[in-house]
């Protein structure tokens, strides 16, 4: 299971050192949440906030795991990969042409991902799962972060994970949104490989390093 840090919850006056904490507490990936106040209610971060964390993510062999949640995407797809995206996730909704989206990420060095929304239907990886390094099954609807987990997700997370099994062995299933570690096994018996997790992590009951701890045993008990 691999653990990714959504910047979307940590002290943004100091966004460098905690992401350090997150990265050294043992999490694998930075989630890098971007929005645009149109495809999702609000804004976020941009490519500064990439730049200023890609020298981090260099020293520490973190991979960038940047979530477009952002009308037309493919217009920034190059700037995120120049600032140091390892993974660039696009929504369905947002690209009406998924396949060249899919493909443009690839060519510019990224491994490539698609979001499904908790109404969005399997039905749009029918032509598309083959080509896909990683599939986002959201737990919330998109937008603000501290939300419930939608528990139907789990079902869904299931469903990818057969699918998958059949057709792509390799496809990491993530799944972002009200994920905390009181509902982590649950995840990862469903079939998810990677957690988002936000508010759990930068904003849970302990320390960073205690709370990603907390994933980790959750996880193998």
């Amino acid at each position: 299971m691999l653990l990714s840090a959504s910047i979307l919850g940590a002290d943004l006056g100091d966004l460098r050192a905690h992401a350090r904490a997150a990265i050294e507490a043992g999490c694998e990936w930075l989630h890098v949440d971007v929005m645009d106040g149109h495809f999702v209610p609000n804004i976020s971060f941009g490519v500064p906030v990439m730049q200023s964390l890609r020298d981090l993510a260099e020293e520490t062999g973190t991979l960038l795991d940047v979530h477009l949640m952002i009308e037309e995407p493919d217009r920034y797809l190059r700037d995120f990969a120049d600032a140091g995206a390892g993974l660039i996730t696009v929504h369905a909704e947002a690209c009406p042409h998924l396949h060249r989206t899919v493909q443009h990420i690839k060519e510019l060095g990224c491994q490539a991902g698609v979001a499904l929304n908790p109404a969005t239907p399997l039905s749009c990886l029918d032509h598309i799962l083959s080509d896909l390094d990683l599939v986002l099954v959201m737990s919330v609807n998109p937008g603000f972060a501290g939300q419930a987990y939608i528990p139907a997700t789990k079902a869904k997370i299931a469903h990818v994970a057969r699918r998958a099994a059949r057709e792509h062995p390799e496809l990491l299933i993530q799944v972002d949104g009200g994920v905390t570690p009181s509902n982590a096994g649950m995840n990862v018996q469903a079939g998810a490989n990677v957690l988002v997790a936000a508010s759990a992590i930068f904003k849970g009951t302990g320390t960073v390093a205690e709370n990603v701890q907390a994933f980790r045993d959750a996880v193998s008990s």
